[in-house]
Order: C-alpha cells, then sequence, then structure tokens
C-alpha cells in the first residue's frame, strides 16, 4: 500500500494524470461535437427525404387528382419502415394516411416542426416526429412526417460511445501513468542508490546511464561530468597537501637551521646581517611559493571577475617581452616576438600576463641550452582563438610528460637542480581554463613549444558559487615582477 501511495506521489504520475485530464476533456469535448453535428446531419437528411416526398406527392395530385395521391399515400402506408403520412380536407377530415389526427400545433405556413403524433390504430403513448404540413390545391392538406425513434436510439448510441471512449480513455491512461510512473520512480530509485553510495564517501561512484538519451540521462551525465571535477579537485587537494607538505620541509628545515646556527655561533655584526639576509632570502622563496599557490586558487575558483576588462594581447605580449630582455641578455639568450595587431580578449590582464611570465621564465631556464640560442614568442589569431605560444631550443619534454608536467609542485629529473618551485605551468593552465582555453605543450623540433589557446572574445569569468571559501587576494602585477627579476617558477 506504502509503495502504491508513492507512486501515485511521483512527478511522473501527476503530470500523467494532469495530461490524462486534459485529453479526456479534450475528447469529450470532440465527442459531443461530432454527436450533435450527426443529429444535425440526420435532421437535415430527414428533411430532405420529407421535402422530396411532399414534391412527388404533389406531382401526384396534380396528375390525377386527390384519387391517385390516395391511392399512392395507401401503397406507401402499407410498405413496411413506411414514412409518416395524412391527408385531410380544410375541415380536417380524415382522408388517407396513417397518423390518427393532425396535430394541432403545425403551423399553416410550410416549415419542418418537430411535434408529437399518435398511428391509426394505437393506443400506445405518443411519439414524436419531424412534419411538415403543405396546403394542396381546393383546400386538401398533405402532411408527411419521419418518425425520430432512429434519432433517439442513434443519440443514444453516440452516448453510449462517448461513455464507453472515456472509460477506456481514462484506464488506459491511468495504466499508462502507472507504468510510466514505476519506470521513471525505478531510474531515479537507481540514480539515488548512486548518489547515497557517493555520499557515504565512494567518490569513484557515477550515476548510471540508461542509453536513451532522454533528460534523465542528461542530468546523469552532467552530474557525473561535475562528479569527475569534483574528484579531480580532491585528488589534486590530496597530490597539494602532499607536495606542500614534501616541498616545503626542505627549505622550512634549512631557515629553522641557519637560524639556530646564527643564534649558537659568536659572530661579528657583519656577520649577523649576511645571515639574516640569507634568512630573508629563503623566506622571500615561501612567500613566493605561497603566492603562486594562492594565485593559481584564485584563478581556479574564478575570484578574477573585478578585474575583467577588455585589453590588447599583443600590448601584453610585448610588454613581457620588453620586460625579460635584460635577463635573456644576461642569460646570453635572444627573446623574438611576433605579435599580431589588434588582438583583443575579455578577461584578466594581470592573470595573463603572469601566466605569459612564467612560460617566458620557464623557456630561459630550461630551454636555452647554449649562448646565442633564440627563444620566440608568438600573438597570433587562429580562426576563432587568440594563440600566444612561447617556442625555445632546448631539450623538450617528453611526450608521456607532457600531462603530468601542468600538476603543481611536479619536477622532472633534469629541472631538480635548478631553482623552481613546479607552480609555473599549473598557474598558467589554470589562466587558460579561467578565460574558457587550454595550455598546449607541443614539440618545437627540436625544443618545446607552449601554447596558450584562448578564445578571441572570451566568456565572461566564472564567478565564485554562494558560501564559497574566500581567497585571499594575490598582487598579481608585483608577482609578475617579481618573478621576472628572482626567475622563481
Amino acid at each position: 500500500m506504502k509503495a502504491l501511495v508513492r507512486l501515485f506521489r511521483t512527478t511522473a504520475f501527476r503530470l500523467s494524470l494532469a495530461y490524462l485530464v486534459l485529453f479526456a476533456f479534450g475528447a469529450a469535448v470532440v465527442l459531443t461535437r461530432v454527436k450533435i453535428h450527426v443529429e444535425d446531419l440526420f435532421d437535415e437528411q430527414t428533411a430532405q427525404t420529407i421535402d422530396a416526398d411532399i414534391r412527388g406527392l404533389a406531382e401526384q395530385y396534380s396528375e390525377g387528382g386527390i384519387r391517385q395521391l390516395v391511392e399512392v399515400v395507401e401503397r406507401r402506408v402499407r410498405a413496411p419502415g413506411a414514412s409518416l403520412y395524412l391527408v385531410t380536407t380544410f375541415a380536417g377530415e380524415h382522408v388517407v394516411g396513417n397518423i390518427a389526427a393532425m396535430p394541432s400545433d403545425l403551423p399553416e405556413r410550410s416549415e419542418l416542426v418537430e411535434s408529437v403524433y399518435q398511428r391509426r390504430g394505437e393506443t400506445a403513448p405518443r411519439h414524436r416526429a419531424l412534419m411538415r404540413l403543405f396546403v394542396l390545391p381546393d383546400g386538401f392538406r398533405l402532411l408527411v412526417g419521419y418518425d425520430l425513434h432512429d434519432r433517439k436510439m442513434l443519440h443514444v448510441i453516440l452516448g453510449k460511445a462517448l461513455v464507453t471512449s472515456l472509460f477506456w480513455l481514462v484506464a488506459i491512461g491511468t495504466l499508462g501513468g502507472i507504468v510510466v510512473a514505476r519506470r521513471i520512480l525505478a531510474r531515479l530509485d537507481k540514480l539515488s542508490a548512486s548518489a547515497q553510495r557517493i555520499m557515504g564517501g565512494d567518490l569513484k561512484q557515477r550515476l548510471p546511464l540508461m542509453g536513451a538519451d532522454d533528460e534523465l540521462d542528461r542530468l546523469a551525465g552532467n552530474l557525473n561530468a561535475m562528479l569527475e571535477r569534483i574528484d579531480e579537485l580532491m585528488t589534486g587537494l590530496r597530490e597539494v597537501s602532499d607536495n606542500i607538505a614534501h616541498d616545503l620541509k626542505t627549505p622550512l628545515t634549512r631557515l629553522r637551521n641557519r637560524a639556530d646556527e646564527a643564534m649558537r655561533a659568536d659572530l661579528t655584526k657583519e656577520q649577523y646581517r649576511e645571515a639574516l639576509a640569507g634568512l630573508i632570502d629563503e623566506s622571500d622563496g615561501l612567500i613566493r611559493i605561497f603566492d603562486a599557490l594562492l594565485m593559481i586558487a584564485r584563478a581556479e575558483a574564478g575570484y578574477c571577475s573585478d578585474f575583467l576588462n577588455e585589453f590588447d594581447a599583443s600590448r601584453v605580449t610585448a610588454d613581457i617581452v620588453e620586460m625579460y630582455e635584460p635577463v635573456a641578455e644576461e642569460r646570453g639568450a635572444h627573446l623574438l616576438l611576433e605579435a599580431e595587431e589588434g588582438l583583443t580578449l575579455l578577461g584578466n590582464r594581470e592573470l595573463l600576463g603572469q601566466a605569459l611570465v612564467n612560460l617566458v621564465d620557464n623557456a630561459l631556464k630550461y630551454g636555452a641550452p647554449a649562448p646565442g640560442s633564440a627563444l620566440c614568442v608568438q600573438a597570433r589569431r587562429a580562426g576563432e582563438r587568440i594563440e600566444i605560444a612561447v617556442a625555445d631550443r632546448g631539450p623538450g619534454i617528453a611526450e608521456k610528460d607532457r600531462d603530468r608536467v601542468i600538476g603543481r609542485f611536479v619536477r622532472l629529473e633534469n629541472s631538480r637542480s635548478r631553482p623552481g618551485s613546479g607552480l609555473g605551468l599549473s598557474l598558467a593552465a589554470a589562466v587558460a581554463r579561467l578565460h574558457g582555453g587550454a595550455l598546449r605543450i607541443e614539440d618545437n623540433r627540436p625544443g618545446l613549444r607552449v601554447t596558450l589557446s584562448l578564445p578571441a572574445r572570451a566568456a565572461p569569468l566564472r564567478q565564485p558559487g554562494p558560501g564559497a571559501a574566500s581567497v585571499p587576494s594575490v598582487a598579481l602585477g608585483a608577482g609578475a615582477g617579481l618573478a621576472a627579476r628572482e626567475g622563481v617558477k
């Protein structure tokens, strides 16, 4: 009983019931109109039959007078299923016919009316018929009618058909509503069971798809995509926590040991200053790592909508190249700029600049193997997208490592001996996703080519959801300059 009540309370059953009521009402209106039209058609055909009889009998009277008319009427009266006929004198005396008497409510003018009559020789209750009175020459009156018993039977048949049709419509509709409700309820139960397992901690569980590509499948697919993203974020959070604990333990330990050594040793004032300067350098490195982490978190959470505006991407690219030219010269490398004009983007200028700083800095660190190496920075339009690429001639990155290297704190074996935190490409990828684009890592033959591919008119930046945790703002413009001077990515 509870299952049946639960079934009747489902939205699917209520919708089916609502549609059933609408269809039943529409069917009742249609069948009623059909019934009325059929009765009107019956009356019209009856009127035509009566008119044809009157014309025929009037011709018989014109040809042979009252005697011939009486003979014709007598033959018709004796025929099975005969219509109603009555011929009287002007005074109302019966001449011939199967009607007992002329109805008193018939008008003198020739029009079709519905009236009550009684057959000759019958004592049964009176019947109803459609009749027409026609006055013949010499004062004789001719009455022709058609009994409405057939119309009454037709009315009963159509009424039964209407009731039967509505009954079956309601029965089939209710049964169909129950079947549909049970089917949808079964699917929802499966979705609810999967959701409960997910809430229980099984984040690898996914909502089942039936393959029907209906609204429930589309909803389940979107929820599965959301769960995939949540799982990725949770996995990334665990990895970041592990990486922070692992990668920051060494500099924090070194910072503590230096401070401890400075306190224990009997140093001169100048030596103390040098020790403090070393501690400040270590602290600056830690601050830069945390700034980069906060910037990535801010980008991925969408907390950048306050800085949304249109800007010239080619101008930003030129500014970054100009800022890095002295750094490149110090390292014996050359920066080449190839930028088209008028590359307008809608987004966050500071974040895009910081991402490009990271790419150029990485290229200078790992992509200039020999003095005189050339690094190319390009900004161009590619269809509906704008691509900003940094290409070098260094050893590059193996194809199997290109997806992994975008993760936070990921550093390949050949880069562990150089300063850095492994956050540069992660930040660039987060900025690209924020603007509706992507970060591509490709082979430059030789070397590496890293490309920011962004929509020419990017969609508005994602707004943080209600109740989302606040992320501290980062001094983005200053961070770019600091990165160029210190070279820590």
